[in-house]
C-alpha cells in the first residue's frame, strides 16, 4: 500500500474529514487510499462483496461533492435494504445476486450519508436478509473474523465490522433487528450503537414501528456520535419518532455523566449457559464503573426472563422474513422458489404462512406489553443504565450456523444461546451500545453492552466516552501482517 493508505488506515472518520477540510489531502486521495486497503486486505476476509470504485472516485473528484461534516471520507453500505441510486442491492440472496436489480433512488438515510459528504465505495457482506448472527451467505461464502480467520465476525453487519476492524474504512453502515450492529461490534472489537426506535428514519420504504434500526459500526465513540448528528431525525410519514435531542450528540462525548445508578446482568436471564469470558467482561465493566464513582448493583429488568418472549419475537421475525421474500419476488419479477432461498429462511417464511392475522395481532400486543415491562425498569424503578455482556459466547467458528436441509431451523435455534442479551432492546426500542472493553488471552474481543432509557442516546454516549477514556482500545490494531 502507498504511504497515504498506511497513514490514514487507523485514523477515525472525523480526523480524516479534518485532513480534507484543512487542505492536507483531497477527497479523491482519501478514497484512493481506502480502495488500496480493500484490495490489499479483503481477499481472505470476504467483507466487501460489491465494489463501486470507479463511481466512488468520480464522486470524490466531483466539484458537486457536498461540503458536509464528513466530506471526502470513504464509507461502505451494508448489503441489506439500503438502496443507493444507480447501484445494485442483493441482500445476501442468490436470486438477487444473480439479478442485481439497480436502485432507482436513495433511501432517506443513504441520501443523508451522501449529503454529509461521505463517499460510498460499495457494499459489505450480510447474511441472507440479515436473518442470522453470522455472515455466511450461500450467495457469497463466509466472511471471516480478522482476529481469528477460523471464526465468524458475527452478523448480520459482519462485512461492515470486518472492514472497519481492519482499517479499510473508518466506519461503515450497519443495521440491527435483533442485535446485528452490536453482535459484530462485539465479535470484531468495535463500537456499535443501536439507536432508539424512531431515531433514524427508515423511509421511504420501511417502517420504524418494527424491530429494525440503522446506524454504523466504528472504532471511536465520537465517530458514532458525529454520524448520528448527521443522520438522525424523522422522514416523511414516519410511524415512530424518537424525542428530539437537546443538543449535538458529539458534544455529549467527554461530558461527565454524573453519578449513575447502574444495574448489571452477567448471566443468561433464561438459564442457558454464558461463556465465562462474557461473564467476566460484564463483571470487569461493573468494577470499572464503580471505580468511576457510579452506584453499581446486580439488578436487571425481570421481564428479560420471560420465556414467552422468544416465541413472540420469533413470530414477528418469521413474518418479516415472509415479507422479505415477497418484496424480493417483486424486485426480480418472478416468484421465488425453494432453490432461491437458504433453508432456514425458507422455513421461517413457511412458518409465517400458518400465522393468522389474529395470531400476529396478539404477538404484537404481547410485545407491546413486554416493551412496557422492560422500559419500566428505567422509568419506574429509577435505574439509569443496564450493563450486560453483548453476547453469550465468544465469536463462533465458521459453520456453527450452517444451513441443514434436514433440519432447516437448526441455525435459528443455535442463535438462542449466542444472543440472549440483544433482542430485548429491539422489542423495547431502547438505545444500546456495545463497547470493546474485554479481550481474551488468545486475543479475541468480547463486547460489553450498555442500555439506556428510551431516547437517551445522550446519556449512553456520555458514559461510553467516559469508559473509552478510562479503558482505551484504539491501540488494538488488527493489521493482518
Amino acid at each position: 500500500m502507498t504511504p497515504l493508505a498506511e497513514q490514514t488506515r487507523w485514523i477515525d472518520a472525523l480526523e480524516q474529514a479534518e485532513l480534507v477540510a484543512g487542505g492536507q489531502v483531497a477527497p479523491v486521495e482519501l478514497v484512493t487510499a481506502a480502495i488500496e486497503r480493500i484490495e490489499a486486505l479483503d481477499g481472505p476476509l470476504n467483507a466487501v462483496n460489491l465494489r463501486w470504485f470507479d463511481a466512488a472516485l468520480a464522486a470524490a473528484a466531483s466539484p458537486d461533492l457536498p461540503d458536509g461534516p464528513f466530506r471526502g471520507v470513504p464509507f461502505l453500505l451494508k448489503d441489506l435494504w439500503a438502496t443507493f441510486a444507480g447501484q445494485p442491492l442483493t441482500n445476501g440472496n442468490p436470486a438477487l445476486a444473480k439479478a442485481r436489480p439497480i436502485g432507482s433512488a436513495d433511501t432517506t438515510l443513504v441520501a443523508r450519508y451522501r449529503n454529509a459528504g461521505l463517499v460510498v465505495l460499495g457494499r459489505t457482506a450480510s447474511p441472507e436478509w440479515g436473518s442470522l448472527p453470522t455472515t455466511e451467505p450461500e450467495a457469497y461464502g463466509p466472511t471471516r473474523n480478522p482476529w481469528d480467520l477460523s471464526r465468524s465476525p458475527g452478523g448480520s453487519s459482519g462485512g461492515s465490522a470486518v472492514a472497519v476492524a481492519t482499517g479499510m474504512v473508518p466506519f461503515a453502515h450497519a443495521s440491527d433487528g435483533g442485535g446485528s450492529i452490536r453482535i459484530p461490534a462485539s465479535a470484531c472489537g468495535l463500537v456499535g450503537l443501536k439507536p432508539s426506535q424512531g431515531r433514524i428514519t427508515l423511509g421511504p420504504q420501511r417502517d420504524e414501528s418494527g424491530l429494525g434500526v440503522e446506524h454504523c459500526v466504528s472504532r471511536t465513540v465520537r465517530d458514532t456520535a458525529a454520524l448520528l448528528d448527521a443522520t438522525h431525525g424523522p422522514g416523511v410519514g414516519d410511524t415512530v419518532i424518537a424525542p428530539r435531542p437537546t443538543g449535538r450528540y458529539i458534544d455529549e462525548v467527554g461530558i461527565d455523566p454524573g453519578r449513575l445508578r447502574i444495574g448489571v446482568l452477567d448471566h443468561n436471564p433464561r438459564g442457558l449457559p454464558t461463556h465465562p469470558e462474557c461473564t467476566a467482561a460484564a463483571g470487569d465493566a461493573a468494577a470499572m464503573l464503580a471505580s468511576l464513582g457510579h452506584y453499581v448493583s446486580h439488578a436487571w429488568p425481570a421481564a428479560m426472563a420471560d420465556a414467552s418472549f422468544g416465541p413472540r419475537f420469533g413470530m414477528l421475525w418469521a413474518t418479516n422474513m415472509a415479507v422479505a421474500l415477497a418484496r424480493t419476488s417483486e424486485l426480480i419479477g418472478r416468484e421465488l422458489t425453494e432453490d432461491d432461498v437458504e433453508p432456514v429462511n425458507w422455513a421461517m417464511a413457511g412458518f409465517a404462512k400458518h400465522i393468522s392475522s389474529v395470531d400476529y395481532a396478539q404477538a404484537l400486543a404481547a410485545v407491546v406489553q413486554y416493551r412496557r415491562a422492560v422500559q419500566g425498569w428505567w422509568t419506574t424503578d429509577g435505574w439509569d443504565i443496564l450493563v450486560t455482556p453483548t453476547l453469550g459466547d465468544l465469536p463462533t467458528t465458521i459453520g456453527t450456523f450452517a444451513n441443514d436441509r434436514s433440519d432447516p431451523m437448526a441455525p435459528s435455534r443455535a442463535s438462542a444461546a449466542f444472543v440472549p442479551f440483544t433482542p430485548a432492546f429491539n422489542a423495547s426500542g431502547q438505545p444500546a451500545i456495545s463497547l470493546p472493553l474485554h479481550w481474551t488471552e488468545a486475543g479475541l474481543p468480547v463486547g460489553v453492552q450498555l442500555v439506556a432509557a428510551y431516547g437517551r442516546e445522550d446519556l449512553l454516549l456520555r458514559l461510553a466516552g467516559q469508559l473509552e477514556a478510562a479503558s482505551p482500545w484504539l491501540h488494538r490494531y488488527q493489521t493482518l501482517a
